[in-house]
């Protein structure tokens, strides 16, 4: 279970009642698209709308509401219509409608059924090595709408990998990538520059790979080149797609943390050209 649907299935089950807040429609810059939504209890919520004034408001009001219960006119919900201009010193501009309704069981129950059907169609992202920067781009991606699977042929490296991500032990971290669902990112950092080139090159010759990366220098990305053409059949196609070393080379830090976030953002990147719109509208 993601720590996303894990939050979610909390935030429910503290929750005596609930309202859901969404998007309803949106004209010019607003910080969250039209269908974002969270949920608000009277002292908890789950979720964003964008954040700043226009969150807080809306917040507010469906507590209000909660308070209520939801009585009169407001008993099937309220819509706001918000300006994002200095009046709630907000600046985006534009300008949001917030719908503000109850929540049921029921609603409970399609939120649950949408985040673990959202959990499912989440890309993969195959962190290959469990070191210093393994551990550390884990814990960066934990949070993020990936399927992160640390693979590891050390168990005592899998220990304290951050929540909610995915480990796999095996002698043969290649098969995993074989394995992979179609649109996969790889992250290769093993603890062995012979492992990550037959790992690379198996990632390299799927035509589907989203990422490809490997940790390393020029020099390493050159000896793998030379060994890929020569040796494992490759091409020079499919050496142009290897990105290495990983995160670039603008930032000159190569503490295990800087690496990690930069690496994440760069796959992060990749992942979102290639990715289908998901809806975010409660239901």
């Amino acid at each position: 279970m993601s720590m996303a649907v894990k939050n979610l299935k909390d935030f429910l089950a503290r929750a005596d009642r609930f309202a859901v807040v969404e998007v309803a429609a949106t004209k010019g810059s607003t910080p969250r698209e039209a269908g974002a939504a969270m949920l608000v209890s009277p002292t908890a919520t789950h979720g964003t709308i964008g954040g700043g004034q226009l969150e807080y408001m809306s917040i507010d009001k469906a507590r209000q509401m909660l308070k209520s219960g939801f009585e009169g006119e407001a008993v099937h919900g309220t819509t706001l219509d918000i300006p994002l201009g200095p009046e709630i010193g907000q600046c985006c501009g534009g300008r949001v409608e917030v719908s503000i309704r109850p929540g049921t069981s029921a609603v409970a129950s399609a939120q649950v059924e949408r985040a673990e059907a959202e959990e499912g169609a989440l890309p993969h992202l195959y962190i290959l090595g469990g070191g210093h920067v393994g551990k550390a781009m884990a814990a960066a991606c934990a949070l993020m709408p990936v399927h992160a699977v640390v693979v590891e042929t050390r168990a005592d490296e899998l220990e304290g990998v951050a929540p909610g991500v995915e480990t796999r032990l095996t002698p043969m971290p290649e098969e995993v990538v074989r394995a992979a669902p179609a649109g996969s990112a790889f992250a290769v950092l093993t603890h062995d520059h012979a492992l990550d080139f037959l790992i690379v090159a198996e990632a390299l010759k799927r035509g589907d790979a989203t990422y490809v990366g490997m940790i390393g220098s020029k020099t390493k990305k050159a000896t793998f080149r030379s060994w890929f053409l020569k040796t494992a059949g490759g091409t020079e196609a499919e050496f142009s797609r290897l990105v290495s070393p990983i995160g670039g080379e603008a930032v000159k830090d190569k503490r295990p943390a800087v690496i990690a976030a930069l690496a994440a953002a760069e796959i992060m990147t990749a992942l979102a050209l290639h990715a289908a719109p998901v809806g975010h509208a409660a239901r």
